[in-house]
């Protein structure tokens, strides 16, 4: 009969093993959940980029069809809608939405600065002709591919 109870208790996990077992996927978390954070901001990123890639081509698109009516979201044909001229004529399918400002309701408002409070600026930023730039939550210009400068 010992011997029977001898063997079941040989195939139970020590209390030493569970905590190694714990403290192995304590470790592995750590090294984990970082990454996750960093994809989501990489993934912001990457949405914001594209649509300044889109924006900007189909304000040139706009602009070239257009030459006598050119964008501009500070006078839009429809006051208080800043991308009306694009979305109304389906240059864009919807207001596009900064992904990096804090709330819904100004993700879509452009401004001629960044103090200004837009998520987006409509601006003379480098003297080559007007162009549209992405504001973070602190009012700075993202440089969303790195080099340095606004984009």
């Amino acid at each position: 009969m010992r011997t029977h109870l001898r063997k079941r208790m040989r195939r139970a996990f020590t209390l030493i093993e569970i905590l190694i077992v714990v403290v192995i996927l304590g470790i592995l978390a750590a090294i984990v959940i970082p990454q996750f954070t960093d994809a989501s901001q990489e993934a912001m990123r990457s949405s914001l980029l594209t649509q300044l890639q889109t924006i900007r081509s189909q304000v040139e698109l706009h602009n070239v069809q257009n030459p006598t009516t050119l964008f501009d979201p500070m006078n839009p044909p429809v006051a208080g809608e800043p991308w009306s001229a694009l979305v109304n004529n389906n240059y864009l399918q919807s207001p596009p939405k900064n992904p990096f400002t804090p709330s819904a309701n100004d993700d879509t408002d452009v401004a001629t600065a960044p103090a200004d409070g837009g998520a987006w600026v409509w601006s003379n930023f480098n003297g080559w002709g007007t162009t549209i730039y992405a504001v973070n939550v602190d009012g700075e210009y993202l440089d969303v591919d790195g080099d340095g400068k606004a984009d």
